[in-house]
């Protein structure tokens, strides 16, 4: 019988813990592969976890309610098959001719390692048989890795050359030089001379925390895990981030009238209902090619500039809450493509049905304040991205329009977009332009257009 360990997989981008709300086995149940193990929660998602393959289920490592960092075991599993890659006498042997020899088959060792020094070594670094962003490692790699006390955070950022960047042993054996070589550099190079400098004395600010008293009457509400997360997050992106937020008017008219027209015939071909948010996404997608340096992140000096083009729309829930599903490659759909994605991943939001993966990876955000006719408002930006786009109610108003005999006031579909920016990349210039530019593409729509 072999161990076999279950982890905290990823759970979306930037999720780096989630709470245990139930586990779904006990200690000495057998599973089949796939089946479900254990419910966690993350401030995005709810998701179960499954067996990668069927065994009997050994130990669990945590309680409900515990929250564990992504990439530590959970449970134990006991499974059919071989003794561990670590105990297996002829692995040991390998890593003990590679570790010695640098990987070639000429080179002689110059001492004899025992089976027994090589597992001491091994039980000094544990290495798990997945990174914590689900990079598979051989049982040679990490005997390797375990024997050259090379840690799993150091394994993460090396990039392999196997099949879908898998590490290899040339891989690690190279790095290992490298990291051998760096080390030699450093012992060579002089220490500054350090002078210790006494510090002026400095008065530290006072910080006065206001308590709030409840009055009678008053109703003390807990929050939940969700909303404790979601309030940590909005305070840490303004902490992140400088915002400014600009404003722009746009006359939705001629998208207003063909939807209007178009939306029973749509019903009746697609079984969809098209609603606006499918038309703002694509306007954004387009400005977004025009202006690339607002789908960005920004990771300490430098400018991550994203391929793709993958939109959030912020979605309430039955519950208060808030979550960001995505369309992913949103620039590269049609209409229908739009609508389809926007009501399934919106019908399974509510549901609380949503997978990490549609929650993560998005490139910049939308949240329409329409919902509840909300004229406009500033919304703030979901890291690590550096832009969100708000949209307001679409509401009748008397405006000045150019015709053939002159200006004219005519009852208009108007609207306000509000752009909230990180100032740290995106400028003034470059935030009132993409702005501009999605409401061009939202008024200068196609009455014509087919879907």
């Amino acid at each position: 019988m072999a161990k076999t360990e279950i982890p905290l997989p990823t759970m979306g981008e930037g999720v780096i813990e989630a709470t245990i709300t139930k586990w779904l086995v006990n200690v000495g149940d057998h599973v089949e592969e796939d089946d479900s193990l254990v419910e966690v929660a993350t401030d995005k998602v709810d998701s179960e976890i499954p067996a990668p393959q069927a065994g009997i289920v050994k130990e669990l490592l945590f309680n409900e309610g515990d929250v564990p960092k992504v990439g530590t075991t959970l449970l134990i599993l006991e499974t059919e098959g071989t003794q561990d890659a670590a105990e297996n006498p002829l692995v040991l042997e390998e890593v003990k001719r590679l570790t010695l020899t640098g990987g070639t088959d000429e080179d002689k060792p110059e001492k004899e390692t025992s089976v027994k020094e090589i597992k001491e070594m091994n039980s000094k670094v544990q290495v798990k048989g997945t990174s914590t962003s689900g990079k598979f490692l051989s049982p040679l790699v990490r005997n390797i890795a375990a024997a050259e006390h090379i840690p799993a955070s150091e394994l993460e950022n090396l990039q392999g050359t196997g099949k879908n960047g898998r590490i290899t042993k040339n891989d690690l054996l190279a790095y290992i030089e490298d990291r051998k070589t760096q080390k030699e550099e450093i012992k060579e190079t002089p220490k500054p001379v350090e002078v210790e400098v006494s510090p002026s004395p400095k008065q530290e600010p006072v910080v006065v925390e206001k308590k709030i008293v409840a009055e009678s009457g008053d109703e003390i509400i807990e929050m939940d895990r969700i909303r404790k997360l979601i309030a940590n997050h909005m305070v840490a992106s303004k902490k992140t981030s400088p915002h400014v937020t600009s404003f722009i008017e746009a006359d939705v008219t001629n998208m207003v009238l063909w939807r209007s027209r178009i939306k029973e015939d749509f019903f009746q071909k697609e079984n969809q209902k098209i609603t606006f948010t499918p038309l703002f996404i694509e306007a954004t997608a387009k400005a977004i090619r025009d202006f690339p340096m607002v789908n960005v992140s920004v990771d300490g000096d430098h400018i991550i500039k994203k391929k793709k083009i993958n939109i959030g729309m912020a979605t309430a829930l039955p519950s208060g809450n808030l979550i960001v599903p995505v369309i992913k490659n949103a620039d590269e759909r049609n209409l229908i493509g739009l609508v389809k994605s926007v009501n399934d991943l919106a019908n399974r939001a509510r549901e609380n049905k949503l997978t990490p993966d549609e929650i993560s990876g998005g490139t910049l955000t939308i949240t329409n304040f329409g919902t509840f006719q909300n004229l406009t408002g500033t919304p703030i930006i979901n890291q690590p991205e550096v832009a969100i786009l708000g949209v307001g109610a679409i509401v009748k108003k008397p405006a000045v329009i150019e015709t053939e005999a002159g200006d004219a006031i005519a009852i208009r579909h108007i609207m306000i977009l509000s752009l909230s920016y990180d100032h740290r990349v995106v400028d003034g210039a470059l935030g009132g332009m993409f702005l501009k530019r999605v409401a061009e593409y939202l008024e200068n729509f196609d009455l014509n257009r087919g879907f």
